[in-house]
């Protein structure tokens, strides 16, 4: 059993070339795709209202998920607690996350603009015109759109609260 939901689960994982295959068939069948990424290290309550807001924008949902080396040149030595194949078969876990591309970039500026999807989520925190992507995904014809977080959620908290 667990050998099919590891495959079930890999499925859900693509490398560029693929990833833009898969977005070129879904585009033929009108589905709208939406992007968003992060690290998603510790998946929290925050992530899960984030990534489901974000997949009720669209028909398909793409992750980009920040590489281990991505994460610690981001976050420092320490991060990630969880390497990025475990971040990124828990992220495919979820029904309403059809795919998860890994890139290695401390933007997915390039990502976005090799995929061109047709919306671009980022957290409220952002302002539209500093989102890495949104002037790719505007002159394709796309959107770009934030989404509120739920407070007091944070990997970093989480970690802190541990360390004590």
């Amino acid at each position: 059993m667990l050998r099919s939901v590891e495959h079930y689960l890999s499925a859900k994982l693509f490398d560029l070339p693929s990833m833009q295959t898969q977005i070129t068939e879904w585009k033929h069948q009108d589905k709208k795709v939406v992007f968003t990424n992060g690290v998603f290290d510790l998946i929290h309550i925050g992530h899960i209202t984030y990534l489901a807001k974000a997949a009720e924008l669209g028909h398909k949902l793409i992750i980009g998920l920040n590489s281990d080396d991505s994460v610690r040149r981001l976050k420092g030595p320490t991060r990630p607690v969880n390497n990025q194949h475990s971040r990124a078969m828990l992220l495919a876990a979820f029904f309403y996350i059809d795919a998860v591309v890994i890139f290695d970039e401390d933007t997915p500026q390039q990502l976005i603009g090799t995929l061109l999807p047709n919306v671009l989520v980022k957290g409220a925190d952002y302002q539209i015109e500093n989102i890495a992507g949104a002037r790719e995904v505007l002159a394709n014809g796309g959107e770009v759109k934030t989404i509120t977080f739920v407070d007091g959620y944070s990997s970093t908290a989480i970690i802190n609260k541990i360390k004590g």
